[in-house]
């Protein structure tokens, strides 16, 4: 392929649209993108296309809040919903030849000690661990949440982080 004269002026007036390699390439037609950013950067073509950083973040926040109104609960409300749940059963302590695949794989103690153990409650469908101990083993994403203060946590649930 040869950059006529023609179609290094259509690179020139697209790049300084903001159009991408991709779009330009696809323009012009019988090049690659590879070759628009391999041709754009033997002219010095400033190497400003708009990306999404550089477009308005506004938008594209408001459409992943779309995305999760629409989706019915959130990952993070989700986990939040198993904070307020009251009805943790007790500890089932379980040693590693007990666990069977609807086991709490929890451990507590350390493996070196005579007392360790596997916490044995029943685990939720898909994970390894009961519901208290799916609160700490997986983080849900996005921005990580300050620690509550003592006065936010209910006394039940502080309870139940003390047994467990």
């Amino acid at each position: 392929m040869s950059w006529t004269e023609e179609k290094v002026l259509k690179l020139k007036e697209l790049w300084g649209k903001g159009n991408t390699a991709s779009q330009i390439a696809e323009i012009i037609g019988g090049i690659s993108r590879n070759a628009v950013i391999g041709k754009a950067h033997r002219l010095n073509l400033s190497a400003k296309i708009k990306t999404r950083t550089a477009t308005s973040n506004k938008n594209f926040e408001s459409t992943v809040e779309g995305n999760i109104s629409k989706s019915g609960r959130g990952r993070k409300s989700k986990f939040k919903s198993l904070i307020i749940d009251k009805d943790f059963e007790p500890e089932n302590p379980k040693q590693l030849e007990e666990l069977d695949e609807n086991s709490c794989k929890w451990p507590i103690g350390h493996p070196d000690e005579k007392e360790f153990y596997f916490c044995g409650r029943s685990s939720l469908k898909d994970f390894s661990y009961c519901k208290l101990h799916l609160l700490y083993a997986y983080q849900p994403k996005g921005k990580k949440e300050e620690v509550p203060e003592k006065e936010e946590v209910p006394e039940f649930i502080e309870k139940k982080i003390q047994s467990a």
